[in-house]
């Protein structure tokens, strides 16, 4: 097993105009992922609602199983909300998880036309979408 050196876990928001952004740094993990899942959803319950949410991981240091789990539990409430998911900066552990998963695809394709959105675009806000 690999051991890697503890980081402490922060997140960093910026809201511009239509764009949520989420610097992730340290590890995220079991102890923290729900952190980061509380900060987008949170950002995307903001009005106007952000057409993007862009995390930004060029601080991340580790990411393990439930990080992953965090990213796809995102991705459902961009989704929902009708916004693009955008994975910055990707160090070589996420990167390599992503790939390993088959889930980086996924996770940053254009949001389709027919998917429910903010209420402005006849959709619904906050529904999960399976």
């Amino acid at each position: 097993m690999t051991q890697h050196p503890a980081t402490e876990f922060g997140l960093a928001t910026d809201s511009a105009p239509s764009t949520l952004t989420v610097r992730v740094s340290g590890e995220l993990d079991y102890d923290t992922c729900d952190e980061l899942v509380d900060t987008v959803v949170d950002g995307l319950a903001e009005q106007p609602a952000p057409r993007r949410v862009r995390l930004d991981f060029a601080a991340l240091t580790w990411i393990d199983s439930m990080g992953l789990s965090a990213l796809l539990m995102i991705h459902r409430h961009t989704r929902a909300a009708g916004a693009a998911l955008h994975l910055d900066n990707r160090p070589d552990v996420l990167e390599r998880m992503l790939r390993h998963t088959n889930v980086l695809g996924p996770l940053t394709a254009p949001v389709a036309s027919g998917e429910p959105g903010p209420p402005e675009a006849g959709g619904r806000t906050g529904a999960v979408v399976s």
